[in-house]
């Protein structure tokens, strides 16, 4: 095992640490919720959770995390019986039509073997791939609110086996209410006058929750009406795109272009999601971007790396409207998704707007994929700007 990242041995009677020294915090919130946050912290960290399911009990790792230190001990464990754990879209890519995830048995913990069947592009496997239990589908939720590789070494093991192990111990019932009590739990923790350029009188009002309880914002740009419907745009974060100006897509425009809009018409709510990378996490979009290097488009690129088309939710951007009493909305948006989704949510979408950011070279293919394979309200066909530029 690494020193100094938590092991799996010789860590003292520590086990259960977790559901122990939280009773006390009852008060100030649910306790599972509270555990499935620590299990979180543990996959982003690199280090092993303990997931249970009714009477079973296993321990989950990420693929990520997973080097040559970790063999001898999981080996013990597992007495070969451990399992790769890989989502739909990843079993696609390796030849096989599935619509649900998937096992994969491991004999011996094979590092190499394991890279290839999770993250190998042009990789196909010739193993039998077996129904996951509710134990495996609550892991890989896991992993997806953790931003992590959607790829997990699951070793079953027995209560006794890892009774003084400083391991996060997590519930499957916990895990899949996690989405939803991030929606009821949502408040606000900051708002402050943030004037900005060709927008200043606007608001910045900071939640936080939603998705793995990272801070969300609300930028109220003007003084909309709430008593008539309020211009919206759910914006997801995009790093490359937003602060760098990135020719890769159309994101740093579409922001500012609406904020522009915003001020100098009757005002309106942008939101600002940290949903980098259509959900997987800026990690992964990265490792997606190296890939359409690659030749890949931006769905397939996601789809090697065991993503669907888009992991994102917005019921708890719709909740954020909702507290800043927000009940009709204008939707400046290309996804029809967003609309269905504030719908859903109980919103009155009264109209929807096209937003287009400019064409470059390097982004026209990305926006005709939009359009194609996600229904994007886009028109991709003129000729790219040569050499185009990110306002």
């Amino acid at each position: 095992m690494p020193t100094g990242g938590g092991s799996l041995v010789g860590t003292g009677s520590v086990g259960g640490y977790v559901a122990d020294s939280l009773s006390i915090l009852k008060c100030d919130g649910d306790l599972g919720q509270i555990v499935v946050e620590r299990g979180i912290a543990e996959l982003r960290a690199g280090r092993p959770v303990l997931v249970k399911a009714g009477r079973t009990l296993a321990l989950v790792m990420g693929i990520d995390s997973l080097d040559e230190n970790y063999v001898p001990v999981l080996e013990e464990l597992s007495r070969h019986r451990a399992r790769l754990l890989l989502p739909a879209a990843r079993l696609r890519r390796l030849g096989r039509e599935r619509t649900q995830p998937g096992a994969i048995a491991l004999p011996t913990i094979d590092l190499a073997r394991i890279a290839s069947l999770s993250l190998d592009a042009n990789a196909r496997l010739d193993a039998t791939v077996a129904a996951v239990s509710k134990l495996d589908l609550a892991a890989l939720e896991l992993a997806r609110i953790s931003l992590i590789l959607p790829a997990l070494v699951v070793v079953p093991v027995s209560a006794r086996a890892v009774a003084d192990q400083a391991l996060v111990r997590v519930d499957a019932v916990d895990i899949n209410a996690y989405r939803a009590a991030g929606v009821r739990d949502l408040r606000i923790t900051g708002r402050a006058p943030v004037p900005l350029d060709g927008a200043q009188d606007t608001e910045f009002v900071v939640f936080r929750g939603g998705e793995g309880m990272r801070d969300q914002v609300a930028v109220v740009i003007g003084k909309p009406n709430y008593a008539e419907p309020v211009t919206v745009r759910l914006h997801s974060a995009c790093l490359t795109g937003d602060l760098f100006g990135s020719l890769k897509c159309d994101c740093g425009d579409q922001l500012r272009h609406t904020a522009r809009y915003m001020a100098e018409n009757d005002g309106g709510i942008l939101l600002y999601l940290d949903q980098e990378g259509r959900g997987n996490g800026l990690s992964n979009k990265i490792r997606a971007y190296k890939l359409q290097a690659q030749g890949f488009d931006t769905y397939d690129a996601d789809e090697v790396l065991g993503f669907d088309h888009d992991q994102r939710g917005f019921d708890f951007a719709a909740e954020m409207l909702k507290q800043l009493g927000v009940t009709q909305v204008r939707v400046m948006t290309n996804n029809p998704i967003k609309m269905a989704a504030l719908e859903r949510a109980g919103l009155v979408v009264v109209s929807d707007h096209r937003i287009q950011g400019r064409k470059t070279d390097e982004n026209v293919r990305y926006l005709a994929t939009k359009r194609d394979r996600a229904g994007h309200f886009l028109d991709a066909d003129d000729a790219p700007v040569k050499g185009g530029a990110q306002d």
